[in-house]
């Protein structure tokens, strides 16, 4: 289904990673009518504002890119929020999608939501095959609910309203450059870039820096997803990523690099690692005929280069 230039388009988080994105390829691209909520706006958590916001604006698309994330520490030490909030606005979402009768709904989920010791690249038909990892259980169980959610609504209504797609690691302009509820490669680049200034002698890592990684940056989640929209009769959930993996210690590597930090990286073995491997099998999505074509390394510079001229607002 093609999104024509003048529909209504609800970006929920826009202000965030990856509904920032949406909104910047929209508006390059020439869409005049988005609605765009900051929290103060619009609590998606509060199911009567939802309710009203949508009777009020009757948006014919809304991409989800809301809600509550973090990584290992965080998903640790607010497990509770990490599950109730995502749930809330999920269902209060969904719901009122179905209600006032929008037109596609995309709700994005995790690679997370795969089991731990799921077999590598994990197919969109291992999920709810094994174990979650523990430390991001509450997070992957929202996200699983999310797009059981969908399917729900799919298969009673007998419509194709709910477009589950599941990226990997996201990363890009607009992140979370805090270094403990940071994911990943924000983090690292915050963390890297701290040392660098202060001409620290080395950093910590987390873990053996064994576990093995695969990053999609951002634009390639909204290249994929709009290029998904304009495809009938799919199967979802579909997973979007690049075919490419790291270990967290190459990462490490990588970043210093371009950062510029010289010092040594530490390996903190007490720390837990999270899930051994977490590569998705994209075959779906390039038998649909979509394949990334970015490099990696200068995908990093851009974001780290974003990060200088917006650190104050970033941390």
């Amino acid at each position: 289904m093609t999104i024509k230039l003048n529909d209504t388009i609800f970006v929920a988080g826009h202000s965030g990673l990856l509904g920032s994105a949406f909104v910047r390829r929209f508006r390059e691209s020439g869409y005049t009518n988005l609605i765009l909520m900051n929290h103060n706006a619009l609590d998606l958590e509060d199911s009567s504002a939802v309710n009203s916001f949508m009777q009020m604006y009757r948006p014919s698309y809304i991409f989800l890119a809301a809600g509550v994330v973090g990584g290992i520490l965080e998903n640790l030490k607010h497990p509770a929020d990490l599950i109730s909030r995502n749930l809330s606005i999920q269902l209060n979402v969904f719901k009122a999608a179905h209600k006032f009768e929008v037109k596609k709904v995309i709700f994005f989920g995790s690679s997370c939501m795969y089991p731990k010791n799921a077999e590598q690249p994990m197919l969109e038909n291992a999920i709810y095959s094994g174990y979650l990892e523990f430390s991001s259980q509450s997070y992957s169980v929202s996200k699983l609910t999310g797009l059981q959610l969908g399917l729900a609504f799919n298969q009673q209504y007998e419509y194709q309203k709910f477009i589950s797609l599941i990226p990997n690691s996201i990363f890009g302009p607009n992140d979370n450059f805090n270094s403990e509820s940071g994911h990943v490669i924000s983090s690292l680049i915050a963390r890297f870039h701290s040392a660098k200034i202060q001409k620290l002698s080395s950093v910590e890592i987390w873990g053996t820096g064994k576990p093995r990684r695969e990053f999609v940056y951002v634009d390639d989640v909204v290249d994929a997803t709009l290029y998904l929209m304009n495809q009938d009769n799919l199967d979802f959930p579909i997973n979007i990523g690049v075919d490419k993996d790291y270990s967290i210690s190459e990462l490490a590597q990588i970043i210093a690099k371009i950062v510029g930090y010289n010092g040594h990286i530490i390996l903190d073995l007490n720390k837990p690692d999270g899930a051994p491997k977490k590569i998705l099998d994209v075959t779906k999505l390039s038998n649909l005929g979509w394949k990334s074509n970015r490099n990696f390394e200068d995908d990093l510079n851009f974001t780290y280069h974003w990060y200088l001229n917006h650190i104050k607002t970033s941390q």
